[in-house]
């Protein structure tokens, strides 16, 4: 249920943790406030470090409250890296002994929830329930069989997973700094709530969200989540290959693609162009085209994995909308070498969700691509703005309210009868 005066999104990645912070007045969005810090204790989405993660914890929300003037008591955070799993279950329910009887909001919260029991495991905890498609006596692959009569009715459901024990870990975290989870969301799946408008959610589209330590990619359907895979490469994947290569400190080589990191190009660079960096007591000349080059070569196998994954779930020319985010893009020439290697148009997510577009677009702080550091906290205040639009008919679970539920009831006997 969404907080009647604030919502407060943390985004928990390997490299920094960032936050947002809006004040609800009226059901809508009256301010908002961001704050960012380096991370400590995640390594590709798994805490190593639960002291450092708790520090770094404290910090922000504490900076946060001195923004805002806001007591903050409970967050929505993120989650992802290897231990996401996903699954389909399925479950079949008769709706009439004998002939048939009108599908009801009821009788889809019923076969939700028996999909999402035969989905369960002892290991793994369901964080996402995504309804792929619908089925009843004469028709497949439907989207909405309210009101359709059928004998019975068929559910397949997505289930987006988490590991149970890392969950715990970091539910134990979260109340170690003074907080408690509101609500819980894969990170890729929230940021896509933000960058997707309407045009996004006709036809197949992908979303990619390179991280510094993993890469997401979903594949939606008319807007509906098909599939997700998580490959274990990202940003840093190039900066390991600097380090490697010039023989430097991770940091340094980090500080060297920022300023140099140029994708594709190399040629163009003078072989006279050299980049002084400190290495001990001395300054060690490195050339700015073999950075160039090496950062060319370490995207292009990205860039190259991509697609691979891709092409195994979707014909490419099918694809009508690709969209990148993530803090890597601002590696001159990434989005180029994507479009040259899939073969076909890449655009830069951007947000578009009506209900923060406008509040974003006047902030400062996200002016140019500044927007990209906080763009997985802002899809998930989007989720909990969405949550509490369409709490009243939600698909998943039924109401819980006795007199919600007789009231339900009578609606759905009139609707058959009538």
């Amino acid at each position: 249920m969404l907080n009647n005066s604030y919502i407060c999104a943390v985004d928990i990645g390997s490299n920094k943790i960032a936050a947002c912070l809006v004040s609800i007045r009226k059901n809508r969005i009256e301010d908002i406030f961001f704050e960012v810090a380096p991370s400590r204790g995640v390594k590709v989405g798994v805490i190593v470090d639960a002291t450092e993660l708790v520090i770094c914890l404290t910090k922000i929300i504490k900076s946060l409250k001195a923004k805002s003037g806001l007591r903050i008591k409970f967050i929505h955070t993120n989650f992802s890296g290897k231990d996401i799993s996903t699954k389909h279950s399925h479950a079949i329910i008769p709706l009439a002994e004998r002939g048939n009887k009108v599908v009801t909001l009821t009788d889809i919260a019923s076969a939700n929830e028996q999909a999402r029991i035969l989905g369960s495991s002892l290991e793994d905890e369901i964080i996402h329930v995504i309804p792929s498609s619908y089925s009843i006596d004469s028709k497949s692959n439907v989207i909405n069989p309210v009101g359709l009569y059928s004998h019975k009715l068929e559910v397949d459901l997505y289930l987006i997973c988490a590991r149970l024990a890392s969950l715990q870990s970091l539910s134990r975290v979260i109340s170690q700094a003074g907080y408690e989870i509101r609500n819980l969301s894969f990170s890729g799946l929230a940021t896509s709530k933000a960058v997707f408008g309407s045009e996004e959610k006709r036809g197949i589209s992908v979303f990619c969200d390179i991280g510094s330590d993993v890469t997401e990619l979903l594949t939606f359907k008319g807007g509906l989540l098909q599939n997700i895979q998580i490959l274990p490469v990202g940003g840093n994947s190039m900066t390991q290959q600097l380090s490697d290569g010039l023989k430097i400190n991770f940091e340094l080589a980090e500080d060297i693609k920022r300023s140099y990191g140029v994708i594709g190009g190399a040629d163009n660079i003078g072989e006279e162009k050299e980049i002084l960096v400190k290495k001990d007591e001395f300054y060690k000349p490195i050339k700015q085209r073999q950075v160039a080059q090496m950062v060319t070569s370490s995207s292009r196998l990205i860039c190259s994995q991509i697609k691979e994954v891709v092409e195994n779930k979707t014909a490419l020319h099918e694809i009508g909308h690709f969209i990148m985010a993530g803090k890597t893009l601002l590696t001159d020439g990434l989005i180029e070498m994507m479009e040259g290697v899939i073969g076909i148009p890449v655009a830069i997510g951007r947000i578009k969700n009506p209900e923060i577009a406008p509040i974003v677009k006047e902030n400062s702080d996200l002016s140019g691509q500044k927007y990209l550091t906080y763009l997985t906290c802002l899809g998930m205040i989007c989720e909990d703005l969405e949550n509490k639009t369409v709490a009243s008919s939600n698909l998943v679970k039924p109401a819980k309210n006795l007199l919600i539920k007789a009231i339900n009831r009578f609606k759905e006997a009139y609707q058959e009868y009538f």
